[in-house]
């Protein structure tokens, strides 16, 4: 059956529109309860309510944090319309329904989002009495309907002009407000879980919110949507603006994700081709045109529908050259106005502005999914330290020059699918080998792809390796140093073929397995 409510009992903290519902509904005579500065609200624009403590008989005490935990407000809300019991004793008492219940929380998210915010001032913006209300009424929803998003309020008023609100919209109604106090609550246990630092809880929600619907997958025959964590500060692709092209699809989120993750690594400016989550191309340089062409050296024939990630403001001269090769997402904080207009020339090249980087690392998990569940770990933002842990094993050192090299390759191959091997100078890559079975094969394929000459370059690994065949493979190749993690059985014998190349080997102690 269609709900045609007698009473509502309203209560938000985000008010926008709420005046305008309000009058909807005392035009359609439905007597309003409301509390604290929702009632002044609507007091002030000629609302008539019902204040919370005259419906109840008892005051607002406890400086507000007690007002509608009350007996006749809740009996109100869940008793069951057609049970005999339940109305002999709403009657017996002197209890009414509450047909409609309109709340929304204590803003606890735009709290503990602000730089400044103290426990006690986090603890305050923690809503009882509403998540309260708001399951109440959701799990009454065959009788009652419960409203926590303003969206819905045109749907509301329309029903109700035509008739009642229906059971199903009354059930889809319930399903948002679980959802909605059950991100609630998981954003308040993920704060007292950073406060008491608590990293792997017996028990963890992740709160995520829906910020659009994607064509699919993966792949055509696969739905999908994109979901952002709500507490985010940290430049990302989830904080990022798209400006211009198609619809951003699956894989371009993964993918722009990838060249963020890379790019910002990178004090200079910076240019990171990603084709299919792995780098094909990076460089840098003193400007981005020339960290582009370094990048675009590496392998110009995968670039080809890639995505391209840069550190800096894009200029119009790299965005000439940009839009002389088909790409699908051009990634920068931000674009200066001719190279925009130039770039948007392209109907569906995707363009995004992630704004200003920054320095903030949100304290989130790097998670996977399996079937069944979820594996979570901290994020690998370890990288190249000159100052601890680098040791050098080999009979030669690696020059200055070599040791750029190597902390440029060592950022580089941190973001290659295992098993990876980068060859690089200081500026650029020149031969990447991504995803093997074999390290070798990696080290083979990295040497195939080169456009350049690898005489002269340096040599990373992701992981230790376990033979020496990888060594011999660089070295024919006139590779002069290498920065590996250290660590196999057979590490002596490593090192002794880096000696007989006169190869430079230093040793990291860190692996950077990608899987």
């Amino acid at each position: 059956m269609n709900l045609i409510p007698k009473r509502a009992l309203i209560s938000v903290s985000e008010k926008s529109g709420i005046v305008e519902f309000a009058t909807e509904l005392v035009n359609l005579g439905i007597e309003i309860i409301s509390t604290g500065g929702t009632a002044k609200l609507l007091k002030e624009n000629g609302i008539d309510i019902v204040e919370i403590s005259d419906f109840t008989g008892f005051p607002e005490i406890l400086d507000g944090r007690v007002k509608t935990l009350h007996p006749k407000v809740h009996a109100g809300i869940l008793n069951i319309r057609d049970n005999e019991n339940h109305q002999k004793i709403m009657k017996e008492m002197g209890l009414v329904n509450i047909d409609l219940v309109v709340v929304n929380l204590y803003p606890f998210e735009k709290t503990v989002a602000k730089e400044d915010v103290s426990f006690d001032e986090a603890i305050e913006n923690i809503d009882i009495g509403g998540p309260t209300m708001v399951r109440s009424a959701a799990k009454n929803h065959k009788y009652v309907a419960i409203v926590v998003d303003n969206n819905d309020y045109n749907k509301i008023i329309d029903e109700l002009k035509k008739g009642g609100i229906t059971y199903e919209t009354r059930l889809n109604l319930a399903r948002k407000a679980f959802t909605h106090t059950a991100v609630y609550d998981a954003l308040i246990s993920n704060y007292f879980n950073k406060v008491c630092n608590i990293v792997f809880p017996d028990e963890i929600s992740l709160p995520m919110r829906k910020a659009q619907d994607l064509r699919y997958g993966e792949n055509p025959h696969q739905k999908a949507a994109f979901y952002k964590s709500p507490l985010i500060k940290e430049v990302s692709v989830s904080t990022s603006k798209q400006l211009h092209g198609k619809e951003l699809s699956f894989n371009n989120i993964i993918d722009i994700n990838a060249a963020l993750e890379l790019v910002k690594e990178f004090d200079k400016p910076a240019a990171v081709i990603i084709k299919h989550t792995n780098p094909c191309g990076v460089g840098t340089a003193d400007n981005l045109l020339d960290a582009y062409n370094f990048a675009l050296e590496c392998d110009p024939v995968s670039a080809f529908g890639g995505i391209v990630a840069f550190n800096r403001v894009l200029d119009k001269e790299t965005a000439e050259k940009l839009k002389e090769l088909f790409l699908e997402v051009v990634i920068a904080p931000d674009f200066e106005e001719g190279a925009l207009d130039i770039l948007t020339t392209k109907k569906n090249l995707r363009l995004i502005k992630t704004g200003d980087f920054n320095q903030i690392k949100d304290n989130e998990f790097d998670v996977k999914k399996v079937i069944g569940g979820f594996l979570l770990q901290d994020r690998d933002l370890e990288n190249f330290d000159r100052e601890h842990g680098l040791k050098v094993v080999t009979k030669r050192k690696p020059t200055e020059e070599e040791l750029e090299a190597l902390k440029f390759a060592w950022i580089v191959v941190k973001h290659v699918k295992s098993n990876a091997i980068v060859y690089a100078n200081k500026n650029q890559t020149v031969g990447i080998g991504a995803g093997q079975m074999s390290r070798v094969d990696s080290s083979v394929i990295a040497a195939m792809k080169a456009r350049k000459p690898l005489k002269g370059c340096v040599m990373a690994s992701d992981a230790f390796f376990p033979f020496r065949d990888s060594v011999d493979e660089a070295a024919k190749n006139g590779i002069t140093a290498i920065i590996q993690p250290g660590g196999s059985i057979r590490d002596n014998e490593v090192i002794e073929a880096a000696n007989e190349h006169n190869i430079a080997m230093i040793f990291t102690g860190m692996r950077h397995f990608k899987h």
